[in-house]
């Protein structure tokens, strides 16, 4: 059940007295002033002029998963912000991590959260680097020496 303005104003007040000293004529003018702010907010909000809170925080309902990664940016799902990147900081103020973002819009595991021409960019500096072929390497040892130390006869003790 929802609390009626005036007991909403009281809480605020006790709140107020509780860190500061009031007199009674201090407490008295400020759940006055408390009351009537909350009574206009309310008329305000019941009239619908608080069109600028609602665009400060878009409705991400029409943007589809697969739609929120383009070219040059990446949508965020959950607050409608764009971003070149979603960064780790920025996944945590909504309380997620990348894979549960990830597994939260349906997204597959292996896809970079960012745009799509910062993940080319990257895919190009790699290659530059040699990374494809420097990887190829490694799992190739890899592969020579798990068959090494399966093919060895273990020792008893």
């Amino acid at each position: 059940m929802a609390k009626s303005l005036l007991e909403m104003a009281a809480d605020i007040v006790k709140s107020q007295c509780q860190g500061t000293s009031m007199s009674t004529e201090d407490v008295t003018v400020a759940l006055s002033n408390t009351f009537n702010a909350l009574q206009s907010l309310q008329g305000v909000e019941a009239q619908g002029d608080m069109g600028e809170t609602a665009e400060a925080a878009p409705a991400v309902v029409d943007v589809k998963p697969e739609k929120s990664i383009l070219k040059n940016k990446i949508i965020c799902l959950e607050c409608g912000e764009s971003f070149k990147m979603l960064s780790p900081k920025h996944l945590r103020s909504h309380g997620l991590d990348g894979r549960a973002y990830r597994v939260k819009h349906g997204l597959p595991l292996r896809q970079p959260l960012c745009a799509k021409a910062l993940s080319d960019k990257r895919k190009k500096a790699g290659k530059a680097r040699g990374l494809p072929d420097n990887l190829r390497k490694a799992i190739e040892e890899r592969k020579v020496k798990s068959k090494k130390s399966v093919g060895r006869p273990r020792k008893k003790a």
